[in-house]
Parts: C-alpha cells; structure tokens; sequence
C-alpha cells in the first residue's frame, strides 16, 4: 500500500488556504517520519495514520499550522499514566489526556527536528 492517497493531493491541489505550502511541508515531514505512516482525507482534513489515525491538520488555523494528534477515530482508553512524550520545543497543548494539538507557526523546517521526534514519540501510542 502507497503512502501517499491521490485524494490527498487532489484536495490540497484545491485548497485555497494562505498557509498551504507550509500544510505540504508538513505533509512530506509527517510521511517521512515512519514507512508505516499513510495518508487520507479524514474529518475534511488531510489526516495520518499507521494502523490507527493519529493526526489531522487543523484547516481553520490561519496564522501557523496545527495539527491535532489522537489516538485514533474511536474513543480508547489511554495508558494508565497517560501519553507522556517529551516536548522540550513546548509544541503540545494538551486538549484531553489522549489528544493534543501541536502548533508549528510558519517556520515549519526551524521546528522540524523537534517536531520529527514529536510524532515518531506519539507513533508508540498508536
């Protein structure tokens, strides 16, 4: 199975958005982070998921990109001390123990290490 869904390209080849190279770039991060990561149209939005959906670009942010990270399209219980991952950049604000969204701003690659070792930290949940 491709990593990359052809729907996903037709929809950013659409997109009218003001952040929308900087949305691509994320994209080619995210799918560079682990073979096993994969793409699709989930929840109107360009979303990621290995075996699980983990995350999905928040299309109403405007100033910088954001991505919310989860555990996946069904309510699961999540580890008994919680999700616990390293974020020394501060790129997470935690929305419930299981799901958080991670705001990268613009300057996409000056964030890109911290934000590679933040997804590859999140995969282990999924």
């Amino acid at each position: 199975m491709p990593q990359t869904d052809p729907a996903v390209q037709t929809f950013l080849d659409g997109l009218d958005h003001p952040l929308k190279p900087e949305i691509e770039a994320v994209r080619r991060i995210l799918l560079g982070v682990d073979p096993a990561v994969h793409e699709a149209i989930k929840w109107k939005s360009p979303s990621f998921r290995t075996t699980e959906f983990f995350a999905t670009v928040n299309l109403r942010a405007k100033d910088g990109v954001e991505l919310v990270f989860h555990t996946g399209a069904r309510k699961r219980a999540p580890p008994p001390d919680g999700i616990r991952i390293a974020d020394p950049e501060g790129l997470a604000r935690w929305l419930a123990p299981d799901r958080c969204l991670v705001t990268l701003g613009r300057d996409i690659e000056a964030r890109r290490p911290a934000f590679e070792a933040f997804a590859r930290a999140w995969l282990a949940y999924v």
